[in-house]
């Protein structure tokens, strides 16, 4: 299988000569050959939807909204093909992808099938008397967007939906190592009935077609999402274009124990939440801090949870856990690890790379750690692997402040029986969302995005179309004179 660019409403051929493997990180088996992406396929692909805007941003929501409903009935129809696609170019366990990211997209292109219609603004109204205003939201133009490879189905979604459905154009590049899943929604997106143009995938590397996108003098605005380090990069360029900027960065997430809390609802909700995509999620829970009362139940609850979770072949239903995505991040984690053990932290499971079966993939064992002090590297940057790492704490003050001593603001929970240390919770964690007593769970219909290091701007729900807009306000005398009051400000004589 030979994956290319999608420009236009076809497949080409990337033009720099280069190819890709796309591995499967379980196996190391090649899954697909990628044609890469330069700069000259950026602009066609730039070009296309540039073109197409003039007419797409004039299309009726409605019959947007009938490509986007069609879009998401294909892509029912191939849902088996798609979490397939998904689990092998990624390293997801099937039942992750049946279950989780390919359900998820589908409702995603739903959902927004259904709100372009609803798009609004402020009612007309005589604010002088003389004038009556109206608020016009119009698309922006050409979006460059650049999605990760950790949930490449369901981001490229995010970025392409709200984009579409507010009448942009847009150029979507996928990782390199994940774009399959991508390059189907293109042909999908096609065959629902988007014009050529108004969807482009280009299949590149950051450095070379990233960047040729994120700078390109047409594309009016810029989504990514990445880690902070990279979205610091993508700012940079944007910004010297004075380009719209939507960033969604790296996540510490932190999961706070209160003592009143069911501590083996937190012990559940805590490995789910840590391990879920094997921890390669900017939401997932990496610092646990549990009241001292309740922390050596929590940790040896969680300990043995974790230590059940089964890693394994990722097209089996009954695997748990999937591989890194390569083994470069496999050994970041694993160094990671290794350093905070070195600096004092205590592994009570995992902290290993297994062996065996497993050791032609990128797994990592599922790692609680306990021990790590609050400045150490394994609590303030950002892991993405399966490593949990728990702290006590003594007071309502101090749970809540070392919940928000870190850089990052993407995610958070509090686990607690107490409304009123519910509501504390929600209202003092700096996070763009808060879970009570569960965490993880998103919806189409509420917002996604970040404080802090962890970006701005929003996915899925109305927040997010109101993103990929921009607003227009539309003043028209109602009073027919020639001859207006204010006009005195410059004829100190007026005229009959």
């Amino acid at each position: 299988m030979v994956a290319a660019q999608w420009i236009n409403g076809a497949a080409t051929t990337g033009s720099t000569g280069e190819k890709l493997d796309v591995v499967n990180p379980a196996t190391g088996a090649v899954v697909a050959e990628v044609d890469l992406a330069g700069p000259q396929d950026v602009a066609a692909a730039v070009a296309a939807a540039r073109s197409a805007f003039s007419e797409w941003s004039q299309v009726p929501p409605a019959t947007r909204a009938e490509a986007l409903f069609e879009l998401s009935q294909r892509m029912k129809a191939r849902e088996e093909e798609y979490a397939r696609i998904e689990s092998e170019q990624s390293g997801k366990p099937i039942r992750l992808a049946t279950e989780f990211d390919v359900p998820g997209s589908i409702d995603n292109a739903a959902y927004f099938a259904g709100i372009s219609r609803a798009l609004s603004g402020s009612a007309a109204a005589e604010w002088d008397g003389e004038h009556t205003s109206t608020i016009r939201r119009e698309p922006i133009g050409v979006v460059g967007s650049i999605a990760p490879w950790n949930y490449p189905l369901q981001m490229a979604m995010w970025k392409m939906l709200p984009a579409i459905a507010a009448g942009n154009t847009i150029v979507l590049k996928p990782s390199e190592l994940t774009p399959l899943t991508t390059l189907m929604l293109a042909e999908d997106a096609t065959a629902a009935g988007f014009p050529d143009g108004v969807f482009n995938v280009v299949t590149g590397t950051g450095p070379v077609a990233g960047e040729a996108l994120v700078g390109h003098d047409d594309v009016a605005m810029v989504s990514f999402t990445g880690s902070t380090r990279v979205g610091h990069r993508v700012a940079e360029i944007a910004t010297a274009g004075l380009k719209r900027l939507h960033l969604e960065l790296g996540g510490k997430a932190p999961f706070v124990v209160f003592d009143d809390a069911d501590i083996a609802a937190a012990a559940h909700g805590a490995v789910a939440a840590s391990l879920i995509n094997t921890g390669q999620d900017c939401t997932a829970a990496t610092r646990a801090y549990v009241h001292r009362s309740r922390f050596d139940e929590f940790v040896a609850t969680t300990a043995e949870l974790m230590s059940a979770v089964r890693l394994g072949d990722t097209s089996s239903p009954d695997t748990d856990l999937g591989p890194l995505i390569s083994p470069a991040q496999q050994q970041k984690v694993a160094a990671m690890v290794d350093r905070a053990v070195a600096a004092g932290a205590t592994a009570v499971c995992g902290g290993s790379v297994p062996g065996g079966d497993l050791s032609a993939g990128c797994y990592y064992s599922p790692t609680l750690l306990t021990g790590a002090a609050q400045d150490s590297e394994i609590v303030q940057e950002e892991v993405f692997g399966p490593v949990l790492v728990a702290l006590p704490f003594d007071s309502d003050d101090e749970a809540l402040a070392l919940a928000n001593d870190t850089r990052y603001g993407l995610a958070a929970s509090a686990w607690t029986t107490d409304v009123v240390r519910a509501h504390r919770a929600s209202r003092e964690i700096e996070a763009g969302c808060v879970w009570i007593n569960d965490h993880i769970p998103i919806v189409s219909e509420m917002p996604h995005g970040g404080y802090k290091q962890s970006g701005y701007g929003k996915d899925m729900s109305t927040y997010s179309f109101e993103e990929y807009t921009q607003i227009k306000h539309v003043s028209m005398d109602i009073t027919g004179l020639a001859q207006k009051e204010w006009h005195r400000t410059i004829f100190a004589n007026p005229t009959p």
